[in-house]
C-alpha cells in the first residue's frame, strides 16, 4: 500500500519544511495556537524559508520565534528592543519577509518608545503581538494591556487603564491593523496572508490567553471570557494573487480590498456595516466596543496608500547586502558635495 502523497505548496514545499523546535510553552498556551497559525500561512502563500528573518525580543512570546520555520535567519534581541533589530534588517536586506513575535510586555511597557516609531516609519513586517495581559515569565504581574478591573489569580484588581496597541497603531498611521483571537485558527491565518502581501509595517494584535497565570474567573483575557465577548466585524477570505480562486458570495455581502501583490482580501459582512479604510470609523468602532465590553476582531484598518521605510528614504531596490563596496562607497564629488553644505 502506497503512502498518502504530501501536501506541497506553489514552491513545492511540504509543511515540515515550516516546522521549528519543540515548545517548551505550558500545555494549553495561546502562543502555540499562534506557532500553528504562522506556519500554515506562510506555508499556504508560498514563502520560503530561507527568505524570512524572524525576529523577538524577551518572554515567553519571544520564545515562540524558534517554533516556525527553522530554516530561517532569526535573532532574539534585548527586552523591548526587537523593533530596531528588525528595522536594521529591513534596510540591509529589503528582499526579506521580517516577521516580528513580540509580547504585550515587550511591545507595551519597555519597548513602547521602540513600536511607537517602527510604525511611525512604517518598516516592512508582519509586528505580532501575542497578547495575554501579564508577564508570564515572571510569574504572571499585570502588564499594560491589563484591562482595568481585571482580576489576577490571588485577587488581585488592576486599578489602570490599558495601552491599546491597536489604537495607537492607527493613531500613529500604521497602514495594516488587525486584532484577532488565538483560538480563531480561520481568522487568523487570512490575515496573516493579507500581512504578507501588504508593503509595510502590518500589526495584528491577537489575545493569546496564558493557561497558567490569566485564565482563570475574573481574567478578561481568558478563553471563556474571550469566547463570550469576541465580535467579529467580518468575516475574512484571503485570494491569492498567485492562483485563480474563484468563490461565489450573496450580492452586496463582500467588500473586496486590492493588495498590491494582485491578492485580494474579501471582507464578508456579519453584523455590522463596517469600512476598514475609514479611519475616524476604526478609531470609533474601538472605543465604543471597550465601552460596550466587547472584543472587536479582523481587519481594523487599512491604508493601501502608504509609502514603507525604504521607499521613503529613497533607498535602492538592490538591498544593501547585495550592493559592492564601490556602490556603497560615495565618489569624492559626492563627499565633497556634502562637505560644501556645511561650508
Amino acid at each position: 500500500m502506497m503512502a498518502p502523497e504530501t501536501k506541497k505548496n506553489r514552491l513545492g514545499l511540504s509543511v515540515e519544511a515550516y516546522l521549528g523546535g519543540l515548545s517548551t510553552l505550558c500545555k494549553g498556551c495561546g502562543h502555540d495556537a499562534i506557532t500553528r497559525h504562522i506556519i500554515e500561512a506562510f506555508f499556504d502563500y508560498g514563502v520560503a524559508p530561507h527568505e524570512v528573518a524572524k525576529m523577538s525580543g524577551i518572554g515567553c512570546s519571544s520564545k515562540t520565534a524558534g517554533y516556525f520555520m527553522s530554516r530561517s535567519s532569526g535573532l532574539n534581541a534585548l527586552h523591548g528592543r526587537m523593533p530596531s533589530i528588525a528595522t536594521g534588517a529591513n534596510v540591509a536586506n529589503r528582499s526579506l519577509k521580517v516577521i516580528g513575535i513580540s509580547g504585550d510586555g515587550d511591545t507595551a511597557s519597555i519597548g513602547l518608545g521602540q513600536f511607537c516609531h517602527l510604525l511611525r516609519r512604517n518598516v516592512s513586517l508582519i509586528y505580532v503581538i501575542e497578547n495575554n495581559g501579564v508577564y508570564g515569565l515572571t510569574k504572571g504581574q499585570f502588564s499594560a494591556t491589563a484591562d482595568p478591573g481585571s482580576k489576577l489569580k490571588s485577587g488581585t484588581v488592576n486599578p489602570y487603564d490599558a495601552i491599546d496597541c491597536a489604537v495607537l497603531a492607527i493613531e500613529l498611521g500604521c497602514g495594516f491593523v488587525a486584532r484577532s483571537f488565538a483560538g480563531d485558527g480561520a481568522q487568523v491565518v487570512s490575515l496573516l496572508k493579507a500581512a504578507l502581501s501588504h508593503p509595510g509595517a502590518a500589526l495584528l494584535d491577537i489575545i493569546s490567553p496564558c493557561v497558567a497565570f490569566n485564565n482563570h474567573e475574573g481574567s478578561t483575557k481568558s478563553y471563556p471570557f474571550v469566547r463570550k465577548i469576541d465580535a467579529p466585524l467580518h468575516g475574512l477570505d484571503f485570494t491569492s494573487g498567485f492562483a485563480e480562486i474563484s468563490a461565489q458570495y450573496p450580492e452586496g455581502a463582500v467588500q473586496e480590498l486590492k493588495l498590491p501583490d494582485g491578492s485580494s482580501l474579501n471582507l464578508k459582512k456579519l453584523s455590522r456595516d463596517y469600512d476598514p479604510t475609514d479611519r475616524a470609523a476604526a478609531l470609533r468602532t474601538l472605543e465604543e466596543s471597550r465601552e460596550k465590553g466587547e472584543l472587536v476582531t479582523g481587519l481594523l484598518y487599512y491604508d493601501a496608500g502608504k509609502k514603507d521605510f525604504n521607499a521613503t528614504e529613497n533607498l535602492t531596490d538592490t538591498p544593501l547586502c547585495r550592493l559592492a563596496e564601490k556602490e556603497l562607497r560615495p565618489s569624492p564629488d559626492a563627499l565633497r558635495r556634502i562637505m560644501e553644505r556645511y561650508g
